[in-house]
């Protein structure tokens, strides 16, 4: 076993993480969330859940567990999600993915979901892949199955594209594919990563146009080193440049590097929270530093962290550096 006892866990359920956001934005603070994902390894699953306890210290408002791809990880997501929720007491938000699941698959994990207490749900299409194929085809089938199955038990929450799913008509095209999901039933949407603050901030702009009135949570990538940098890039249509000029002579310097990620991150949360975004969700590729790194220079900490955080405190009484 991986050290947690997930069967001995409580059915206790959390609120659902879009009402904690709406108890979250009527104060002024930032808030933030953490994602991760399921190990391939047993010694790698042990060494993730020390590390979501540490950050489990920094108070996220939830963290995020994926599913590996073609649903590989499925039950061990939700023994982490379990794990995390029950013993760490920390909101979770596990990830499902339906083009390449079987229906009665989804209905055995979702049921062992509830049964676990866990009340939230990324209602994800998943890699297309050319194995079984699924039931449900597309993201807003699945919202709309847990929204028939379940009722109101289940916050939905559903990805948004900056500039478009790669493989949708277009822009327009897919900001009415969001909107379907969100009249179908989902409460909040989480965003694909972005380095343009301006494409987010269009995009939600858009989104409010055509009626999308839920939150919109950006999605963040702490950039670890160049190698994994450049194998984001497929992932967006715009990145500016002079991110890609500054990485350019350093890119062999992983310190460098992620010590420039962390100054990015850093000022694209300072350029959102000043346009209104209250919310930031880090991807955190199951490594610690650099987003306890923004965490702390942000002035994030939860001020009543009772317990002494495991690492050495800075000159300033109020911040709080890495030692990792």
């Amino acid at each position: 076993g991986s050290g947690i006892c997930v069967a001995c866990a409580s059915d206790a359920a959390m609120p659902r993480i879009i009402d904690r956001i709406k108890d979250l934005t009527a104060d002024t603070k930032l808030f933030f969330s953490i994602e991760f994902f399921p190990p391939k390894t047993e010694p790698g699953v042990i060494n993730l859940y020390d590390r979501m306890e540490r950050m489990g210290l920094l108070r996220p408002a939830f963290v995020g567990v994926t599913w590996g791809t073609n649903c590989s990880t499925q039950d061990l997501s939700l023994d982490i999600c379990t794990a995390a929720q029950n013993f760490m007491g920390l909101e979770t938000l596990l990830h499902v993915t339906c083009s390449n699941t079987r229906e009665e698959d989804l209905v055995r994990i979702l049921n062992q979901a509830k049964a676990k207490g866990i009340q939230n749900i990324f209602a994800l299409r998943g890699d297309k892949h050319t194995g079984e194929v699924g039931s449900m085809p597309y993201a807003i089938d699945l919202v709309r199955f847990i929204k028939k199955q379940y009722g109101d038990y289940f916050g939905i929450v559903v990805a948004g594209y900056p500039e478009g799913h790669e493989e949708s008509v277009s822009y327009e095209d897919d900001l009415q594919n969001l909107k379907q999901k969100v009249e179908a039933g989902a409460s909040l949407v989480i965003t694909q990563l972005f380095y343009d603050v301006n494409v987010f901030l269009k995009f939600v702009k858009d989104c409010r146009a055509i009626g999308i009135k839920c939150p919109i949570i950006p999605g963040l990538m702490p950039i670890h080193s160049h190698s994994a940098f450049c194998r984001t890039l497929s992932l967006m249509k715009t990145v500016p440049q002079n991110i890609l000029d500054d990485l350019e002579p350093i890119q062999h310097n992983d310190e460098a590097v992620k010590d420039y990620g962390v100054r990015l991150l850093v000022n694209m949360v300072r350029q959102l929270s000043k346009q209104g975004v209250r919310g930031f969700h880090f991807f955190s590729l199951n490594l610690e530093r650099s987003i306890t790194r923004i965490v702390d220079e942000l002035d994030l900490l939860d001020e009543t962290v009772q317990r002494e955080l495991p690492w050495k405190k800075s000159a300033n009484p109020r911040r709080h550096a890495c030692k990792e």
